[in-house]
C-alpha cells in the first residue's frame, strides 16, 4: 500500500538551502504542467475515473486536486511575501475532491495548472534569497514553513501525484 500511496516516498525537506537546489526546483515546477498534459492526454473518461489505488482518488480528482492545492500554494507564497509570517487557512482536501467540479473535464484544471505555474514560476524566478526565507504559519500542522521549504514541498507534491497517474497507467498497461 505504501508504494501505491507514496510511489516516490514521503516528502523529506532539504537539509541545506542552496541557490542551485532552488533553481532546480523552479525548473521542475515550470515543466510540471506539460508532464501532466502528456501523462493524461490519451486517457479515456473511464480511465480518468479510475482510482489510482483502492480508496484513493481518481485520476480526474487528482488533476483537480493539484489545481486546487497549487492555487492555494501560490496564494500562500504571495501572503508570505507581503505579510509577516501570516497564518494561512487550511482547507478540506477530501471535501474539495468530493465537490461537483472535481467531476468536470480535466482540461479546465490542466489549463489552470499551466497558467498558474507560469505565474508562480515568474514570481519564483524574481524572488531574492531573502524572499525565500519569508514564511507562513500552517495552523493545522502547527508549523512555520519557509518559502524555500514550501518550494521543495510543492515540487514533491507535483511529482507525487504525477507518479500516482503514471504508475496507474503502467500497472493497467494503458500505453
Amino acid at each position: 500500500m505504501t508504494s501505491l500511496q507514496y510511489p516516490i516516498g514521503l516528502y523529506e525537506p532539504a537539509e541545506t538551502q542552496t541557490k542551485e537546489q532552488r533553481e532546480a526546483w523552479i525548473d521542475q515546477l515550470a515543466v510540471i504542467p506539460q508532464r501532466y498534459e502528456e501523462a493524461t492526454s490519451q486517457l479515456t473518461d473511464a480511465q480518468l475515473d479510475t482510482p489510482y489505488r483502492a480508496g484513493g482518488w481518481t485520476v480526474r480528482q487528482l488533476i483537480h486536486h493539484v489545481a486546487d492545492s497549487h492555487l492555494n500554494a501560490y496564494l500562500r507564497f504571495k501572503l508570505a511575501l507581503t505579510e509577516d509570517t501570516p497564518h494561512i487557512r487550511p482547507y478540506d482536501q477530501e471535501g474539495f475532491a468530493a465537490l461537483p467540479d472535481s467531476k468536470a473535464p480535466i482540461s479546465l484544471s490542466l489549463s489552470l495548472i499551466t497558467s498558474l505555474h507560469h505565474r508562480w514560476v515568474t514570481l519564483l524566478r524574481e524572488m531574492t534569497e531573502e524572499d525565500f526565507s519569508a514564511s507562513y504559519y500552517h495552523p493545522a500542522d502547527q508549523q512555520t514553513v519557509s518559502l524555500y521549504d514550501a518550494t521543495g514541498m510543492y515540487v514533491w507534491h507535483s511529482q507525487h501525484h504525477l507518479a500516482h497517474i503514471t504508475e496507474l497507467i503502467k500497472r493497467n498497461q494503458w500505453n
